[in-house]
């Protein structure tokens, strides 16, 4: 259940939101987060480091550094999804450690992206060709492979100024088209036949226009008439006779209704057609039937995944001044595709409201969410259509600024909002698909706090293969059992293992069958391993208890300073 008013902007970071909305609740996400590049936006996985600038007063570049924040969250997605964080880590050792920062970054989001989508929806990223071949292992990870359905190619420029380049220019963006179930929402979209086209495929005349013969023989199976000869002509090449669906028909032929229609057998359907002039039959000998397909009729060629006809020069004008803006008649190609009207679409990374506009204008419920300060006056901008400085002329004399905003947001049945909503749904996450961190719950542990109450209580000793570590370096921290199998990520479901041990275990074993195989092995020297698994977990369940009520007192304590953590 929704939990949040339709046409919302949010003005914060987008993960608090995201967090905050049901699951299951919108049905279209197009987005174009900010890039790894050298310009534009700066944050961490976890909280952003610097001011927003904008406009005039200059352009932060981008700045995801891997800082102290990184191995926290990815250790987190770890636990989550070990699929997950192998492209991260691959990408961290393979490109570099920003690169894997940025990654972090928009892969805590898209978990949540993937949980509040309902099982019809679809996420369409917008991507360039920096790190778009990470960014589509990530979605891989988070989707599934399978639910991959398109990549899109843009091409934004026509034509590139880089003369002297010792390398092919690049003039195109990806997006990036993934489901969430196995019926997702799809209208194929069309353009405009070219005029050699017509001129090839529209070759016939009769009295009511050109047309194109389309075949009436198919490759499926169809029942034993659809392989009978028909006014003594029999399918070619053991095909049978068939038909377009009912709704491609053309609706000004007077034809039965679509369920006495699906009665008639597939003679009798072309006997029909035939007697409304419909069939075309060939003056050559031994040409086969076809069905009249008028130019009139036909919407266009089907559009592919190459789109080379909306530019960054070609639709509405740059309102915004942003370099970001993309042209608005790109996301109405996607909102027009992958939603139908009255639909919830989404934009995490709103910035200049494309996708809003785009929403909008064709029926759509919507939320944007940016955390820019100035995201209400680029959501003023495109909703009244006018250039910032055109804006701003309207303001003067205005004596509450932000209070204009948000009343020229509401003029168009808008709400701006800076808290988050708060979740109604009991926190219930998508299978196998948890939050990065459990949302609110200040009792439990990070991972570095886990493992120091770990080594101070059965120092250091691998759990699996009795290993006497000569620091902490060598262990790790892993489940007893895995995720896979239901393990949850609390203390009293936790061991240390020495690095080849936790490569062993993966993330399908259980602590036991572990040991089974290391003593088979030869690598358990011991008869008894001496640390016992059921004590370890009665002994962290005490120990986890403990530091609840600790925490507790300290926050009934207003004022009090926070005191060191006691490991011991």
């Amino acid at each position: 259940m929704q939990n949040f008013p339709d046409n919302t902007l949010y003005e914060r970071d987008n993960l608090d939101v995201l967090r905050g909305m049901n699951s299951e609740t919108v049905d279209l996400i197009a987005t174009d987060p900010p890039f790894n590049t050298s310009r534009n936006r700066a944050g961490t996985a976890g909280f952003y480091v610097d001011k927003w600038k904008w406009g005039d007063t200059g352009i932060l570049p981008d700045q995801w550094k891997w800082n102290e924040v990184h191995p926290v969250w990815l250790e987190q997605i770890k636990d989550n999804n070990r699929a997950l964080y192998n492209v991260i880590d691959i990408a961290r050792q393979c490109n570099d450690e920003d690169t894997a920062a940025f990654l972090c970054f928009l892969s805590v989001r898209l978990l949540e992206m993937h949980r509040i989508l309902k099982p019809t929806g679809t996420l369409y990223l917008h991507c360039d060709h920096e790190v778009n071949y990470y960014i589509r292992q990530v979605l891989n990870a988070i989707f599934g492979a399978r639910q991959f359905r398109s990549e899109i190619i843009w091409r934004r420029h026509a034509h590139s100024h880089s003369l002297g380049a010792k390398q092919w220019p690049a003039v195109h963006d990806t997006l990036l088209m993934y489901a969430k179930g196995k019926d997702w929402t799809f209208h194929p979209q069309y353009e405009p036949y070219t005029k050699e086209y017509i001129s090839q495929s529209f070759s016939h005349l009769d009295e009511r226009g050109y047309y194109q013969a389309y075949p009436i023989t198919d490759a499926r199976p169809g029942g034993d008439e659809s392989y009978q000869p028909w006014r003594g002509i029999t399918p070619p090449n053991n095909r049978a006779w068939a038909l377009p669906r009912y709704s491609l028909l053309p609706a000004w032929l007077e034809l039965p209704g679509e369920p006495e229609w699906q009665k008639f057998t597939i003679h009798q359907k072309l006997d029909t057609l035939d007697g409304l002039q419909m069939i075309h039959w060939p003056k050559k000998p031994g040409g086969k039937p076809a069905l009249k397909r008028y130019i009139q009729d036909s919407p266009g060629k089907i559009m592919e995944g190459f789109w080379a006809d909306v530019g960054v020069r070609v639709g509405d004008r740059n309102t915004t001044g942003s370099p970001d803006q993309k042209p608005l008649p790109l996301y109405e190609r996607i909102v027009l595709a992958s939603s139908n009207p009255g639909d919830l679409v989404l934009d995490p990374f709103a910035g200049c409201m494309t996708t809003i506009i785009a929403a909008r204008k064709h029926g759509r419920r919507w939320i944007g969410i940016d955390r820019r300060p100035d995201v209400r006056f680029h959501a003023v901008c495109r909703l009244m259509g006018l250039k910032a400085s055109d804006v701003k002329k309207l303001t003067d004399g205005q004596s509450d600024w932000s209070l204009w905003l948000t009343e020229q947001l509401a003029n168009f049945d808008s709400h701006y909002r800076t808290e988050p909503p708060v979740r109604t749904d009991d926190g219930e996450t998508a299978p196998n698909l948890p939050p990065v961190y459990v949302y609110n719950d200040r009792s439990i542990l990070d991972h570095r706090e886990m493992k120091q109450i770990l080594i101070s209580r059965f120092l250091l000793q691998c759990w699996g293969c009795d290993f006497n570590a000569p620091d902490e370096r060598y262990l790790e921290l892993d489940h007893i059992d895995p995720r896979s199998q239901g393990g949850e990520n609390h203390l009293p479901n936790r061991a240390l293992l020495c690095g080849p041990c936790n490569r062993t275990k993966g993330n399908r074993l259980t602590l036991d069958a572990l040991r089974r195989g290391n003593r088979a092995a030869g690598y358990l020297k011991t008869k008894r391993h001496p640390i016992d698994i059921k004590g370890a977990r009665d002994w962290c369940r005490v120990k986890l208890e403990e530091i609840r009520k600790e925490r507790e007192r300290r926050q009934s304590m207003p004022g009090a300073p926070p005191s060191p953590f006691d490991y011991s």
